[in-house]
């Protein structure tokens, strides 16, 4: 006589590697949208600090702090969740040219759920200092946010008095869209203060280094001085008004003038 059937069970406990391999193919998942896969890195923190409950993050920036001339402009952005808060092309505004930022800046404006730019004149930074300043201008950037953030990101340090949960990152614009946005919002809008203050001062080149201190720029303002936009606590305006000063006071020779039109004292301490 034939000997028992095997049972079920045993029969279930040993399925083939064919089998197994049918069964992974069946019930593996769909691919994720591209603005939801896990890979886009720079939407990680922001997807992170949504599942916890953060509905706004907002990214903080600004453009100009190095510079010596030029105003300080800082920024802010929340940017929409999913598919529309995945601005094409978004990078560090560092990264980009011109034209890419610009077409960036674009995108941002129109997608953004709030975004927010403030613009600090020289004579306030020549006043209170560059890092007072910074910390407020990012501070009145966040604050007129609307709708407003519920969670900050900055961009390498921290911003006290915000009201709101915030963390500082390293390389911000490099890692966090919403900083990288803010970055982007700042440095277009100085870009183009820059060319406007090229029109008026065309003997300083603004319009090619935006105030940042160049070979070019070093050389023009050792030709003609300091002009109302260079900041008078950077060292190198500081010692390009001492020296043109003098050289205005100098005689032209026997019999020469005296040009009593030199420029003003110096104000506040130098970097």
């Amino acid at each position: 006589m034939a000997g028992p059937l095997p049972s079920p069970h045993r029969v279930a406990a040993a399925p083939s590697a064919r089998t197994r391999t049918r069964t992974r193919t069946r019930t593996r998942r769909p691919a994720l949208p591209a603005a939801d896969r896990p890979d886009d890195a720079l939407w990680d923190m922001e997807r992170s600090l949504r599942r916890r409950g953060f509905a706004a993050v907002a990214g903080a920036d600004e453009a100009g702090r190095g510079a010596c001339a030029g105003p300080l402009v800082a920024a802010a952005c929340v940017l929409p969740p999913g598919r529309r808060g995945r601005v094409p092309g978004l990078a560090d505004s560092k990264l980009l040219t011109a034209a890419a930022r610009d077409r960036v800046y674009d995108e941002v404006v129109e997608r953004a759920v709030s975004w927010s730019v403030v613009t600090i004149p020289v004579p306030d930074l020549d006043a209170r200092g560059m890092h007072v300043t910074n910390l407020e201008a990012l501070r009145r950037a966040v604050s007129t946010l609307d709708p407003a953030a519920d969670y900050v990101l900055t961009d390498g340090f921290a911003v006290p008095g915000l009201g709101l949960p915030t963390l500082a990152v390293w390389k911000g614009d490099r890692v966090a869209a919403c900083v990288a946005a803010a970055s982007v919002l700042a440095k277009v809008t100085r870009d183009r203060i820059m060319l406007d203050l090229h029109e008026r001062w065309p003997e300083y080149d603004f319009a090619v280094h935006k105030g940042y201190t160049t070979e070019a720029h070093t050389a023009a303002l050792e030709r003609h001085g300091p002009c109302p936009e260079h900041r008078s606590r950077f060292v190198n305006v500081v010692r390009a008004r001492h020296a043109h000063a003098g050289r205005e006071l100098q005689l032209t020779g026997p019999g020469g003038m005296v040009d009593d039109g030199g420029m003003p004292t110096v104000s506040g301490e130098p970097r």
